[in-house]
């Protein structure tokens, strides 16, 4: 088990490189109590002359590494949490990192394919992309005496220990501010750190990225403007992942994009309505939809790529989001309201009237504005803002759907400023809510609700069994009370010991690194 002052020799180490790269200069000092405001003079001291005031965390979290850059990623959804000005600059942070020598690559290949590289294929060319976890080769692969080229993701060596180790500093983070701040619970950091940690899990199992592709080429397979590149399993493994090459324009190409004479109105349509089909039809979407992973091919159809970050959507997510953006479209903004309580979202103990008003003051302030200026993702930003004032705990889940909205809608609109979010949305909301809320949908919920009434009944014999022994062994400790093995108090007393003694010398290791780099100065 690592201990406290490991954890906090390395987020101390972390936090000189925030001080050298001056993120802490774009703190207002009056937000913070008056210990804090000596810290952050202090981390002043060390700042690097010349640092320039652009993109300061954005730099800092890139010399930290990977762990470090998806954090900020993360963190770019949430301006309540980081605030405006910084989730600004952590939008424009890319996941580019310099590629690690081609023999190792090749290494990595090898051994996890379990045959040489020659073998496996044709030709296997030098990086073409490289990001935190994984970089992207170009290579040639014959088939029933075919030739055709492939796109093969190698996963860099050692990053999985990298990761952990700093995912761990991030827990032990969140944790302790959980214990101390009624906010950082609301915000519930300790779970949003976990929802980091199973994607970014995902994301190294380059086995899991293939299964997503399979299952998304089985949602969209009638889709008329979406695809994704089929998948050769047969040189997949867990650090190799092996798909068919895409000839496409990249959308971030708007050069070849110009030269091709693309209908760039109707390519931000295809954008959005194919992301929110897959959110809410299909549950299932692309979570990193950047115009560096979504390609135009020759038949007009967008081609996604890099599918290591996923999102999901149950039933329920799926309800509350199409009829959150149909109570927007509609004006409805009591059924919005109604909506976060029957989802469970916001306590029973707040008003609904008086829910339903604040939701009024930021559907208001929309419809009175021209289409170009109305943004769905500055919309749902302004609710997860306003729902914390009726105590909604964070979702996890939406954070995610949040995040890609915002790229998505930034994509669009990079072809179309005029862009009206809201009628492009409009058909494919209204498809799911008359499939999914109208009187199909709710004979077919009928259903689901009866065969699960089913399923409880059958189950309710072993439940009265489980609940009479527990009834059994609460009397007992009532008459006799809890008795706790001697071991088990020894046990106690050692780790409250070790817990006092570690918090100890982590109070002491914070201003004696502080006063080393000071006289380094």
């Amino acid at each position: 088990m690592i201990s406290a002052a490991t954890h906090i020799a390395r987020l101390v180490r972390a936090a000189y490189v925030f001080a050298r790269e001056g993120v802490f200069g774009v703190v207002d000092p009056s937000l913070v109590p008056p210990p804090a405001q000596l810290a952050l003079r202090m981390a002043r001291l060390v700042e690097r002359p010349g640092v320039k005031s652009g993109a300061r965390l954005s730099r800092a979290l890139t010399r930290l590494g990977p762990a470090y850059l998806k954090l900020g990623q993360f963190l770019a959804t949430r301006p309540d949490v980081v605030g405006v000005a910084m989730a600004r600059d952590l939008e424009s942070l890319q996941d580019r990192l310099p590629p690690f020598p081609q023999t190792e690559a090749e290494a990595v290949v090898a051994a996890s394919l379990e045959r040489p590289v020659a073998q496996a294929f044709v030709t296997f060319g030098p990086s073409v992309a490289a990001a935190s976890i994984a970089q992207v080769h170009r290579a040639d692969v014959e088939k029933n005496g075919v030739r055709t080229s492939v796109a093969v993701k190698v996963l860099r060596p050692d990053v999985a220990a990298r990761f952990r180790r700093d995912l761990g500093d991030f827990v032990f983070v969140a944790q302790n501010a959980e214990k101390h701040s009624s906010e950082a619970r609301r915000l519930r950091l300790v779970e949003i750190i976990a929802t980091m940690s199973r994607s970014v899990a995902m994301e190294m199992d380059l086995r899991l990225e293939a299964a997503a592709l399979s299952e998304m080429a089985e949602n969209t397979r009638d889709d008329p403007d979406f695809r994704v590149p089929q998948v050769d399993w047969d040189r997949t493994s867990h650090n190799v992942l092996t798909m068919e090459w895409i000839d496409g324009i990249a959308l971030n190409d708007h050069t070849r994009l110009a030269e091709a004479q693309v209908d760039r109105v109707d390519l931000g349509r295809k954008v959005i309505q194919s992301f929110l089909r897959h959110a809410l039809r299909d549950g299932f979407f692309h979570a990193d939809m950047h115009p560096g992973n979504l390609f135009l091919d020759p038949e007009g159809r967008l081609v996604a790529v890099d599918f290591g970050i996923m999102g999901r959507l149950g039933l329920k997510e799926r309800r509350f989001l199409a009829e959150i953006l149909f109570g927007f479209i509609t004006r409805d903004y009591r059924r919005v309201a109604e909506v976060h309580f029957e989802a469970g979202y916001v306590p029973r103990h707040h008003s609904v009237e008086n829910f339903a008003q604040a939701i009024r003051a930021i559907g208001e302030p929309i419809h009175n504005r021209t289409a170009e200026d109305i943004s769905m993702a500055k919309l749902l930003t302004l609710l997860l803002e306003v729902t914390g004032l009726f105590d909604m705990r964070t979702r996890p889940e939406l954070i995610l759907l949040q995040k890609t909205m915002v790229v998505v809608e930034g994509v669009a609109r990079s072809f179309d400023p005029k862009l009206d979010i809201w009628t492009i949305a409009d058909p494919v909301v209204r498809e799911w809510i008359t499939l999914n809320l109208g009187p199909r949908g709710k004979i077919e919920g009928a259903v689901a609700g009866a065969s699960e009434i089913g399923r409880l009944m059958s189950g309710l014999p072993a439940i009265a069994g489980r609940a009479v022994a527990t009834l059994e062994q609460f009397e007992l400790m009532t008459r006799e009370g809890l008795v706790l093995a001697p071991e088990t108090v020894a046990a106690i007393g050692r780790e409250q010991a070790r817990r006092n003694r570690w918090s100890t010398l982590a109070l002491w290791a914070i201003p004696l690194t502080f006063l080393v780099i000071l006289w380094r100065l």
